[in-house]
């Protein structure tokens, strides 16, 4: 499906009671992209380095049902924990993992983090926080539900709650029956038959998409329902250029040292 075969001809404007909204413009993918071991807090730390107050990170809930962060379904790639699944370990087993050394000497050591521990973090320092729901295949619902919990709790009182997002409308679901006044996003790689009326039935408050798919008409009908738009993952400023024409919301990038946070013209990187 392309970018502009399932749209209507929405107002071009987002008009006035669109929901409040936290993010800033850019958003460092796994707390620093390519730069650190992704997904850990030595990756947060590092994006902040380079002036991001904004993160993205994977969510998902371990055997004994701790929520962790980590993107893949095994280990294998950013760990040393072989091919297993990592939602059929115990936290007392992934948290003794080294979740650095894939990526650098430097990083040795350097564990899988709890989102309590991230949660924390971004509390202490005003960071805000996209969480996308990443399930093991079988456990949306019930990570779905966890993750919306502990987001409730962790965040009680705070101004800035996190922005919940994913793929799985199933698990967006569940959040949403949890902790409905918690954020939602729908995350889109295709424009799949039927996209608009989940995202209507979730009640999102944005549509993250691959940055391939974000044209004109697609961000003018998301704003048309006071919607935000963001992309992922921008990591070349022509990319870049195009989508802040269309007047989008966000980008999610990998390339935290190549743009300037605060600054919604790549151009003007520093």
């Amino acid at each position: 499906m392309t970018a502009g075969s399932s749209h209507s001809n929405p107002a071009p404007t987002r008009g006035d009671e669109a929901p409040a909204w936290h993010l800033p413009f850019w958003i460092a993918h796994r707390g620093a992209g390519r730069r650190a071991p992704e997904n850990t807090l030595a990756a947060f730390r590092l994006g902040a380095s380079h002036g991001y107050t904004a993160f993205e990170c994977d969510v998902k809930r371990s055997a004994d049902g701790e929520l962790f962060l980590l993107h893949d379904d095994t280990l294998a790639r950013t760990t040393n924990g072989g091919e297993q699944v990592a939602g059929e370990r115990s936290w007392d087993a992934l948290s003794r993992l080294d979740a650095g050394s894939w990526h650098s000497p430097g990083f040795a050591g350097e564990p899988i983090p709890r989102l309590d521990g991230i949660a924390a973090a971004c509390r202490a320092n005003g960071w805000g926080l996209n969480i996308e729901i990443k399930p093991t295949p079988g456990d949306e619902r019930e990570t779905g539900l966890a993750v919306a919990k502990a987001v409730r709790r962790l965040w009680a009182g705070s101004a800035t709650l996190p922005l919940l997002s994913s793929f799985r409308p199933d698990a967006l679901a569940a959040a949403q029956a949890a902790a409905p006044e918690l954020p939602r996003g729908l995350l889109l790689d295709t424009l799949w038959d039927g996209w608009q009326e989940v995202a209507d039935r979730l009640a999102v408050v944005a549509v993250v998409t691959n940055h391939r798919v974000m044209d004109r008409a697609l961000a003018m009908e998301l704003h048309a329902r006071r919607r935000r738009a963001l992309c992922y993952t921008v990591n070349e400023p022509v990319d870049a250029y195009r989508l802040i024409d269309l007047g989008i919301d966000g980008l999610i990038t990998d390339e935290v040292q190549r743009f300037a946070p605060g600054r919604q013209d790549p151009r003007l990187a520093a």
